[in-house]
């Protein structure tokens, strides 16, 4: 079956990652909270929001219509970093993770039609460089970090001079394990 292939997220990174893997896709957005059960784990709260997402289109989807939706949010011993409110919330957010490791975890769900999904998450490892208070006043001031798990994205200034290195998928830090999305498209599509 050929499908009409649907994005649900407005990031421009995600976006731009997926034309990479499917040259045409439409974009469908709704309204979701992005709010989870206090006592969930972190580590399964993207696959249960890109999940939510997906959920929240399920019995709009026609037969041949598979949806991709996806939440990313970075964890620092223990705890989500959302996306910073303001500038503010974004340099104690840059503050906390300088010098230490964090996890990036993207939660990705693919829905078929109205009845069948198919969720996993990808993580990736960050190490950040102990970093001064006048760089992360540079970023800020320079680089608009506001819609950006942990207030920062990878493939701008900041990941460029603060990143000691990186395990796993560089792609995932932006939003989209790209690797691993491809495969499960390959196979889900194929069901």
């Amino acid at each position: 079956m050929s499908y009409t292939y649907i994005l649900a997220s407005q990031s421009p990174r995600r976006q731009e990652l997926l034309k990479h893997l499917i040259p045409t896709f439409e974009i469908r957005l709704k309204a979701t909270e992005e709010d989870y059960p206090a006592t969930m784990l972190a580590s399964q709260v993207p696959v249960f929001l890109a999940e939510k997402k997906a959920r929240a289109f399920s019995a709009e989807l026609k037969p041949n219509e598979l949806l991709i939706a996806a939440d990313t949010v970075v964890i620092l011993e223990g705890s989500i970093l959302g996306k910073p409110t303001d500038k503010e919330e974004a340099f104690a957010m840059l503050s906390q993770l300088s010098g230490k490791k964090h996890e990036v975890i993207t939660g990705v769900c693919l829905w078929k039609g109205n009845q069948t999904h198919f969720s996993f998450s990808e993580k990736t490892t960050v190490y950040f460089k102990p970093m001064t208070a006048e760089a992360i006043h540079y970023y800020l001031d320079h680089y608009q970090p506001y819609d950006k798990a942990g207030a920062y994205g990878v493939q701008e200034w900041w990941g460029m001079v603060a990143i000691e290195r990186i395990e796993g998928c560089f792609y995932n830090v932006m939003g989209l394990p790209t690797a691993r999305l491809y495969e499960a498209l390959q196979v889900f599509s194929a069901q």
